[in-house]
């Protein structure tokens, strides 16, 4: 019973997350709307992870806590009409995208992070 309201949770996540990508693009959607269900989105469907899936704990709070969040956050921004209509067609779309962006962003904040580490202990070793 458990399992299975758990798959059921992670379908309607799963629709939520595509219909927040589609409301992000859609015209009547506040900027504010926008942003927070454009930037929810593209993490989402990046194929990177801001916080790596190996690192204990902290690998899958993000999959686990932060995005959920995210996700029920902007959806409550984006107008209950035009999610609703975006719900609809996310039920019924086949493909599911991918945020090459987003990846790449993610990629350029690791190697900023792996630049200042370097650049912390070549100032601490010298």
């Amino acid at each position: 019973m458990v399992m299975r309201r758990a798959r059921q949770w992670a379908r309607v996540l799963k629709r939520d997350l595509l219909a927040l990508w589609l409301a992000a693009r859609d015209p009547r959607t506040p900027w504010y709307a926008k942003a927070l269900a454009g930037a929810v989105a593209a993490y989402a469907l990046s194929p990177i992870d801001l916080i790596p899936d190996f690192i204990p704990i902290l690998g899958y709070l993000d999959d686990l806590v932060i995005l959920p969040l995210g996700i029920l956050l902007a959806i409550r921004l984006v107008p209950p009409d035009l999610m609703a209509e975006c719900r609809r067609k996310a039920a019924s779309a086949a493909v599911r995208p991918r945020s090459v962006v987003a990846a790449a962003v993610i990629v350029c904040l690791w190697v900023l992070a792996l630049i200042a580490l370097l650049y912390a202990a070549y100032r601490y070793l010298r």
